[in-house]
């Protein structure tokens, strides 16, 4: 059996030999806590569909992605803390304003919740609320995003991409 990431290669490679564009690369926070003894992560709703999703957005100039994760954690969820590394990533087709679809790969960094801040630039645009793992991975729409947080227990290092 093939893990998720060769899965992505082999797609990628495939991609590569007939021609078509590469993904543009976006990184996404998912905020976590624990909570009496059982992590929660947060989910926060899209601002044109009201889906459940993560923080993610676009890098800015030079900016690492785990900085981009930390920094739309905070414009889009008011949360603030300490990231980790890559947990994975997952594809998506996202709608542009023009009204066509651009693949998007999202790196995926945990981001240990230490505040919530009650003013955020978003925060009159969606809504953020925190779920037990479970329960988040089954009100996300990407099938890979879904096990990722499906498989998170608040240990970053544990969890294989």
């Amino acid at each position: 059996m093939i893990s998720r990431l060769e899965r992505i290669n082999i797609i990628e490679w495939f991609r590569r030999l007939f021609g078509g564009n590469p993904p543009r690369i976006q990184a996404a926070a998912l905020p976590w806590r624990r909570k009496h003894g059982t992590v929660e992560v947060m989910l926060i709703t899209s601002r044109n569909t009201g889906r459940w999703i993560l923080p993610k957005g676009w890098p800015e100039g030079r900016e690492a992605l785990d900085q981009t994760a930390m920094r739309e954690a905070l414009e889009e969820a008011g949360v603030e803390g300490a990231i980790s590394g890559e947990i994975g990533r997952y594809i998506y087709g996202k709608e542009m304003s023009s009204g066509f679809r651009s693949r998007c790969e999202v790196a995926v960094f945990p981001l240990e919740v230490k505040r919530e801040v009650k003013r955020w630039p978003e925060k009159t645009q969606r809504a953020r609320r925190w779920f037990v793992p479970e329960e988040a991975a089954l009100l996300v729409v990407e099938p890979d995003l879904s096990r990722l947080i499906g498989a998170f227990e608040g240990n970053p290092r544990k969890i294989t991409a």
